[in-house]
């Protein structure tokens, strides 16, 4: 299929309008959506928030009869089934839209190729797969959800150059400077969740909370505990309830955090630790899209160990602190640099005085 200069103007346009729901949308994807008539704009819409408009509605609503004819363009392919709202190809057909060019086919086995398919019996012209991948790395959590039944998990670490997260007493505060900190809560503010260890509540009791930036939703946060050893003064127990991944059945602890309104998930496995494999199972079920962890050195080697880990969000700081530090992540010993995890680097850039690495294990 070959797309014109036009196509692609315009369905970036309705990627940045899609990327307006970056923080908001869970757990819907986010959509935005372009109609053009006789080379003029005269609709666009973003999905703000489950339960409300779809992004062609918003379009459409705008456009009035202007949609006639017109071509839209749409970051998603427009649904054809019912849920909170009604069905967005149903929509575009009753507006007359002649033509309809979709960046990616939705994942969601109750819409994938239906709506593109309604949208052709009607009469209505259809493409897809212009800027694709730019529109699914936009919804890697929700296409991450929909094919593998489980969110995608983005592993974010702060460290020194030589890759130190904290001296050998645990002082770890502040390696990195505000700026790398703010884009770290930028990160915390797109994910459904965010995820972390006991060892990190014991030792640095977090909030895990976005602070550093405006912010109109708060991520559930998740807490692997196997023993149920958090304290109840902690404070990531504060505030919104939390879900605990837990091996323990201890029926005091268990009553203790139930009553408080959090939610318990028994998952051991036969080392009496937390199952990571079933968790991640388990928050897919729970409609998670992209989780950011936040932990010690621990679970962050445990989750790279067991193929939990999508994503690295690595902050560097230019500083040295030696080899008696506390390192990023627990990792066996090798004997051969060919049995390494590899990692594809993403993006690198500087942010503040640190440096910023996004990277993914190769599969």
């Amino acid at each position: 299929m070959t797309f014109s200069a036009i196509d692609h103007a315009c369905m970036a346009r309705a990627l940045a309008l899609a990327g307006q729901g970056l923080n908001t949308t869970t757990p819907n994807p986010r959509v935005g959506c372009v109609l053009v008539r006789n080379g003029t704009t005269v609709g666009e819409g973003w999905h703000r928030r489950a339960g409300e408009a779809h992004a062609e509605a918003l379009a459409l609503r705008q456009a009035g009869e202007h949609a006639r004819g017109a071509t839209a363009y749409v970051t998603l392919e427009p649904c054809s089934h019912y849920g909170r709202t009604p069905p967005c190809a149903d929509a575009l057909i009753a507006a007359g839209v002649a033509r309809v060019v979709v960046a990616m086919e939705d994942p969601n086995p109750l819409v994938s190729g239906r709506g593109l398919e309604r949208l052709r019996a009607s009469g209505v012209i259809t493409a897809h797969g212009l800027l694709e991948q730019e529109a699914r790395e936009l919804n890697i959590g929700f296409h991450s959800r929909m094919t593998r039944g489980r969110p995608w998990l983005r592993l974010k670490a702060a460290s020194t150059l030589d890759g130190k997260t904290a001296l050998n007493n645990g002082v770890s505060q502040w390696i990195t400077g505000p700026a790398a900190r703010a884009d770290g809560h930028r990160w915390r503010a797109r994910a459904c969740a965010i995820l972390t260890g006991i060892g990190t509540v014991k030792g640095d009791d977090p909030e895990l909370t976005v602070r550093a930036i405006p912010c109109e939703r708060q991520p559930l946060r998740v807490l692997i505990d196997a023993r149920l050893d958090v304290s109840p003064a902690a404070r990531i127990l504060q505030g919104e309830p939390i879900v605990i991944a837990t091996a323990s059945q201890d029926t005091e602890k268990v009553a203790r955090l139930t009553d408080a309104g959090h939610r318990l998930l028994l998952l051991p496995n036969d080392g009496g630790k937390v199952d990571l494999s079933a968790l991640m199972n388990e928050l897919g079920r729970l409609n998670l899209n992209e989780i950011h962890v936040e932990a010690g050195f621990k679970l962050n080697g445990s989750l790279l160990r067991e193929g939990c880990v999508d994503e690295l969000l690595l902050y560097l700081a230019p500083m040295l602190v030696g080899d008696a530090a506390q390192g990023l992540f627990n990792l066996p010993a090798l004997t051969r640099l060919d049995t390494a995890l590899r990692l594809d680097i993403r993006d690198l850039r500087q942010i503040g005085d640190d440096l910023r690495v996004i990277a993914r294990p190769r599969s």
